[in-house]
């Protein structure tokens, strides 16, 4: 199961680019002026590439000219929001960065740059720019969160509890804010009891009643399925997972997930397991399809739907253990299944036969497509999505050459299933 975690303090990027426009000064022969109306009219036009280009060509030239200064930092600055809202973000770091270069004392620069690094998973550059605009110009609810964030992620739940309560009494109307201390105090209250230890590339905690020895077996497991699943998807992580290992009631008290849950990717992998004394089967399914959330969410920026996210963690999941798909398989004679739509969704909701089937109808789709068309195409997808794409324009996309599209795809898999199985009717869309 997976949970991703939202940014509302994402939507405050207006205010915080308020004031930059790029202003065309009237011309009067002069060449700063005339080059400075040349670079701000593609800008104008929305090409922000080449307006950007010709406002640093003039500036190479013309240096002193604060026109010419004001007009390409806030060029790059605007440019870096738009990458920032399609998902770009070392891009966005690249272009913020160039901003702060020209002017290094503005606050503003350096907290975009620090929350564009923070959202790539670049931890330390991400904490460097926020504590500096944080010293240039003070508190802000957004740097705090993100500088918050970069100290959580790295498992120092403390100092990042400390920044996100001056954060909420920056801004107490941010329910958001409050939320997320409420959740954070819990797994608190249970964490802070808890046993560490850690891979190149995993830290785990565990409950005093866990074996030490088990909790390194998963480490283990958890290092080699970094490999296979990789290898897959071709894509690594770089920064460490965190990985909490509970007794069931303290895993329901910390999430608050379904009950049918059995384990839980947001950002840290959430596991019931406390207390094994053995690594079952079913136990490697769970680690490996938990793992497989955090390479997708990372790969796609958390633009991922949820049936392509829990299909290809059931897939690898199966690989450890392979239970029978018997809600599809009933669903498939009566010809009635889940509309794609609805499994766009999270899943949280569902319960019983509705929740076993749409686990098995993601995972029976997303094989089909790796069997038929290969782990290729799929991948294709995921990068799209994380460049920003939506669902229909990856999937289009990807198999565009086969002459299919997202419906076409479906379609095609229904028949399959329906072939394999027997039913008719026709599933929503």
């Amino acid at each position: 199961m997976n949970a991703v975690l939202k940014h509302p303090l994402l939507f405050t990027l207006p205010l915080l680019l308020g004031g930059l426009v790029v202003a065309v000064p009237p011309a009067t022969g002069a060449d700063p002026v005339a080059r400075n109306n040349y670079g701000a009219q593609p800008l104008e036009r929305g090409e922000m590439e080449k307006g950007i280009e010709q406002l640093e060509q003039a500036f190479s030239l013309f240096s002193l000219d604060p026109a010419l200064r004001d007009n390409l930092a806030a060029a790059h600055a605007l440019l870096g929001r738009k990458l920032l809202e399609i998902k770009s973000y070392e891009d966005a770091a690249r272009h913020f960065g160039r901003a702060s270069e020209l002017y290094p004392d503005e606050p503003r620069f350096h907290l975009l740059r620090g929350i564009a690094f923070s959202l790539a998973k670049y931890g330390e550059m991400a904490r460097y720019e926020l504590a500096l605009a944080r010293s240039l110009g003070g508190d802000t609810a957004e740097g705090l969160y993100f500088l918050g964030k970069t100290y959580y992620d790295a498992g120092e739940t403390d100092q990042a509890m400390a920044l996100w309560e001056k954060a909420a009494n920056l801004a107490p109307s941010e329910s958001f804010l409050a939320g997320l201390l409420e959740k954070v105090r819990r797994e608190q209250s249970v964490e802070e009891r808890m046993e560490r230890g850690h891979s190149s590339r995993f830290i785990v905690s565990y409950d005093s009643g866990t074996k030490t020895d088990s909790a390194l077996a998963i480490l283990d497991l958890l290092e080699e399925f970094y490999n296979s699943v990789g290898t897959d998807l071709g894509y690594f992580p770089a920064s460490r997972i965190p990985v909490i290992l509970y007794t069931r009631q303290d895993y329901r008290e910390v999430t608050r997930s379904p009950h049918w849950s059995g384990g839980l990717y947001d950002g840290k992998i959430r596991l019931p397991v406390g207390g094994i004394t053995e690594i079952t089967p079913d136990i490697r399914a769970t680690l490996r399809h938990e793992y497989v959330h955090a390479v997708v969410i990372d790969l796609t920026r958390g633009n991922c739907p949820t049936w392509l996210n829990e299909g290809i963690a059931e897939i690898q999941g199966r690989l450890e253990y392979n239970p029978p798909l018997g809600e599809l398989e009933k669903a498939a004679k009566r010809g009635e299944f889940l509309p794609l739509k609805r499994l766009e969704g999270s899943f949280a909701g569902l319960e019983g036969g509705e929740v076993r089937l749409a686990y098995e109808q993601s995972y029976s789709l997303v094989d089909f497509i790796v069997s038929a068309h290969g782990w290729h195409r799929l991948r294709m997808v995921l990068e799209d999505l994380g460049s920003g794409l939506s669902l229909g324009e990856a999937m289009n996309r990807a198999f565009a050459d086969v002459g299919l599209d997202y419906d076409g795809l479906f379609g095609q898999w229904r028949d399959h299933v329906l072939r394999e199985v027997g039913g008719g009717g026709t599933p929503e869309r």
